[in-house]
């Protein structure tokens, strides 16, 4: 999905087109993923990524790989303070086959994320495989 909310889908080297539906089931795990962080539920981060996935970044200067299981841990099941004033944005998102990529902005507080996915689709849905992000 771009920034103006086409989804493009490269198809054996030819010229990208707009999604259809099956493209589409790609965000089902983005949005979850969105749903997670505005309420604070590690349950929607359960239903968006693969139990093996990885969530790696810069935290406080130093490079951290979080399990699942580790990146669920810094949720409490409640919204941020400050949940209204947050907001996500899916920035882009590109099919490849079974793989996809997608890029997603965060604005938290006084942060902004930029988060990268790598998405695969096993047995007829599309999970989070990996995220890494970068805090600006």
């Amino acid at each position: 999905m771009t920034p103006s909310g086409a989804m493009t889908t490269p198809a054996n080297g030819e010229a990208p087109h707009e999604a259809d539906k099956a493209d589409e089931q790609v965000l089902t795990p983005l949005r979850a993923y969105m749903r997670g962080h505005a309420t604070g539920d590690p349950a929607h981060f359960r239903a968006a990524f693969l139990p093996s996935a990885h969530v790696e970044g810069i935290r406080d200067g130093a490079f951290v790989s979080w399990t699942l299981d580790d990146y669920c841990t810094l949720f409490t099941g409640q919204p941020a303070p400050d949940e209204a004033t947050r907001s996500r944005r899916i920035d882009s998102v590109h099919v490849y086959g079974s793989v996809a990529t997608a890029a997603m902005t965060l604005r938290h507080g006084p942060d902004t994320f930029t988060d990268i996915f790598l998405l695969v689709r096993t047995d007829g849905r599309w999970h989070i495989a990996n995220k890494a992000y970068h805090r600006h």
